[in-house]
């Protein structure tokens, strides 16, 4: 396996950076974030699209990594931005995705080791999201909370409004057997405890990562990924009974199968974090 492919796969934060901001790159890549999305998208102008992808490009070129989010193909600057994506063997995050072919689309022009990361964020994204994660070459999904709120006409922060649409990204990744998906953003960027909050909420419905917006968000969004303290001696004192033959119950809860194969989770969850920090 390749180290994007298990970079990519791992990853709890997934910090964005404007692709017409090259000053920010390195900034951004000694963030502490797992790893870094250059932006040619919603964070760029359309004056400046054209120099973000030039920028972008070169930040390849040159040897660095990390997942591009392209525009999409409804836009004069899809073509553009698969041009550049040609022959690279990168990340790519393909936004409002709605069927199969866009996804298609993308991991046919890239070679066999790109990751590519279609972005759920329109309703009938949502709704077909088994068949979209499905795509051989697809290697994660993100949930994208803002769009889908101004489709919806409902507010993205809303975790209540946003609940069927989260579970089923969670639920389509699991069926579809690639890893589980990468929760959107919070776009109050200086309100900490939300974010902490609504990270421990994504983890909670089985998303294993965040995008984050800002440097600030990165360590409070990799914490919330993690396992919790009491999580960690639950999931010990499971996996002890069962090695020792003498699991029945742990403080009153049934034990079989499925409960030693979430406790092994947990512990995994643990070596998950090791890695990033590594």
């Amino acid at each position: 396996m390749s180290s994007l492919y298990e970079a990519v796969t791992e990853a709890r934060t997934l910090l964005f950076v404007p692709g017409n901001r090259p000053d920010r790159f390195p900034k951004a890549v000694d963030s502490g974030a797992d790893i870094v999305v250059f932006d040619i998208e919603d964070a760029v102008a359309p004056a400046e699209k054209d120099q973000a992808r030039d920028n972008i490009g070169a930040w390849l070129d040159e040897g660095g990594s990390g997942i591009v989010r392209i525009n999409d193909d409804a836009t004069p600057w899809y073509r553009y931005d698969l041009e550049m994506l040609a022959g690279r063997g990168c990340g790519v995050m393909v936004p409002k995705v709605t069927c199969p072919r866009q996804v298609r689309q993308v991991i046919d022009v890239m070679r066999p080791e790109a990751c590519v990361m279609p972005l759920l964020e329109l309703a009938t994204g949502i709704v077909d999201a088994r068949d979209i994660c499905s795509v051989p070459g697809v290697t994660r999904a993100v949930f994208g909370n803002a769009d889908l709120g101004r489709e919806l006409g409902v507010d993205h922060a809303d975790r209540d409004a946003m609940f069927f649409a989260r579970s089923q990204v969670v639920m389509a990744s699991r069926a579809a057997g690639i890893t589980p998906p990468v929760d959107g953003v919070t776009t109050a960027i200086e309100d900490l405890d939300l974010v902490r909050a609504d990270a421990e909420h994504a983890a909670k419905l089985g998303f294993t990562g965040k995008l984050c917006l800002h440097p600030r968000q990165v360590k409070l969004v990799a914490e919330a990924f993690g396992p919790s303290a009491e999580e960690v001696r639950w999931a010990r004192a499971v996996i002890d009974a069962f090695e020792t033959g003498s699991m029945t119950a742990i403080e009153g809860e049934a034990v079989g199968k499925p409960i030693v194969a979430r406790a092994r989770l947990v512990l995994d969850r643990i070596d998950r974090g090791r890695v990033a920090e590594a």
